[in-house]
């Protein structure tokens, strides 16, 4: 059980999280979705031990992973960033690759990757390793939609191989509708809408979660 209680966070005087409760079930996969600033990042580092909150209690279970916005490369070749801190773990690594159609890539720099190849590598780095908690921000965001079918295939398959709890923020419904049994849409650091992705989808409750949803692109 992942669970936040009164958590606040504040910058110059400004709350950009305010969340009374929130619980997740272990196992499950949570969506966060909401326009930009609306404090997804903020509570996903929270959740990281990242960043402390102004006020309130967080329990989380660990270990826990973090996947931020932005991908970046560590020195060396492919496979040297999928071994970083697993290296035992070459046949998983090399599996993993190849499942994300990086194998190819196994001997070229990290550092001269595209956008979506090493958002690709970011994830899969990730993912060699077993977690109870997986927090990822916009993880197919710079992924074309076939990258982004693969990293979803990626999850899926983790989630069922490790039993781990994700929490996932994206501006795409189509994610939230395929990965996550849960959605929940924050406004101005507050929950706006919290339920079922394809039935929040179709029936926002609030104007303006309504109004947020229509401008999604499906």
């Amino acid at each position: 059980m992942i669970e936040v209680k009164g958590l606040k966070k504040c910058y110059r005087g400004r709350t950009v999280l305010d969340l009374d409760e929130l619980r997740v079930q272990q196992g499950s996969t949570l969506a966060l979705a909401g326009a930009n600033g609306s404090g997804k990042t903020t509570l996903l580092r929270i959740l990281a031990g990242n960043l402390k909150p102004t006020e309130g209690a967080v329990e989380t279970a660990s270990p826990v992973l973090y996947l931020p916005q932005r991908s970046y490369p560590f020195r060396g070749t492919v496979l040297d960033n999928m071994l970083l801190g697993a290296k035992d773990k070459k046949e998983e690594a090399l599996h993993l690759l190849q499942s994300a159609e990086l194998a190819h890539l196994q001997s070229k720099k990290a550092a001269s990757l595209s956008g979506g190849e090493l958002q690709r590598l970011a994830f899969c780095r990730l993912l060699v390793r077993p977690c109870r908690l997986l927090l990822l921000d916009e993880p197919t965001s710079a992924c074309d939609a076939a990258g982004a079918k693969l990293l979803l295939e990626l999850l899926a398959r983790y989630r069922r191989e490790t039993g781990c709890t994700v929490i996932l923020s994206t501006h795409t419904p189509a994610v939230a509708l395929q990965a996550a049994q849960r959605l929940l849409i924050l406004h101005n650091g507050r929950p706006e809408a919290d339920g079922d992705p394809k039935e929040l989808l179709s029936a926002p409750g609030s104007d303006w979660a309504r109004e947020f949803v229509a401008g999604w692109k499906i």
